[in-house]
């Protein structure tokens, strides 16, 4: 798909706000993806501030973390402007969707099933002409060039594609948001519980994602089936 409209003149300094505002006028029917990590916590905060106030749509994996869900219900509480669309709500690891130890076997395979299949059927139904989304560069290699706009299947919004860790959690204190309490026991990225693990000093923010198995991401944004 191709950009709507002209991409107006974005630096590295561009603040978020004014990316999110342009996003809302240029794709009125953008909606949000979201696992509510720190990244996404911020991106929520901002986009309300700059006017959104369309779905934010998170897939339950059925191995999410607790303190993924309660962070979930404290931003429903928090923000009662948006629409929070839980897929496969209520899923968990004997539900029959997938073989109980695929995780381990095959995380490609359990990611795609149990993440990637429900989102990308949920999209289909929608058919949104743009995605805002929360990844920055400094979280993984794989993300060290994304631009604000992406083109691909659907436009991809990165706002905070510039931002750092640093930026991210001063916002997060300054606005009092409810960021996942594991962030603060070393999980800079959570993901599901049997492949997520804390951050060691010096590892790139989603080192702890599906550690020794050669995989960096769930296949959302990359790979032959990315959004």
């Amino acid at each position: 798909m191709t950009v709507a409209n002209s991409i107006p003149t974005f630096s590295p300094d561009t603040d978020p706000l004014d990316v999110i505002r342009w996003a809302l006028s240029a794709y009125p029917d953008l909606l949000m993806p979201s696992a509510f990590n720190l990244n996404g916590v911020v991106l929520l905060d901002l986009a309300v501030r700059a006017g959104y106030a369309g779905e934010v749509v998170f897939v339950d994996t059925g191995f999410h973390f607790p303190e993924t869900l309660a962070t979930r219900d404290r931003l429903v509480a928090r923000y009662p402007e948006l629409t929070f669309v839980t897929l496969n709500a209520g899923a968990h690891p004997d539900d029959g969707q997938t073989m109980p130890e695929l995780h381990q076997s095959d995380p490609d395979a359990c990611c795609a099933a149990r993440k990637v299949q429900p989102l990308q059927a949920y999209l289909r139904q929608k058919q949104p002409s743009a995605l805002l989304n929360a990844r920055s560069r400094e979280q993984a290699s794989t993300r060290a060039d994304i631009p604000f706009v992406e083109e691909g299947v659907r436009v991809k919004l990165n706002p905070l594609a510039h931002w750092t860790r640093e930026q991210l959690e001063a916002y997060a204190t300054e606005h009092d948001l409810p960021v996942n309490p594991l962030y603060f026991d070393g999980f800079i990225s959570v993901g599901c519980w049997p492949c997520t693990r804390a951050v060691r000093p010096g590892e790139d923010a989603r080192a702890g994602r599906w550690a020794g198995k050669g995989k960096t991401e769930c296949g959302l944004w990359a790979g032959e089936g990315r959004l």
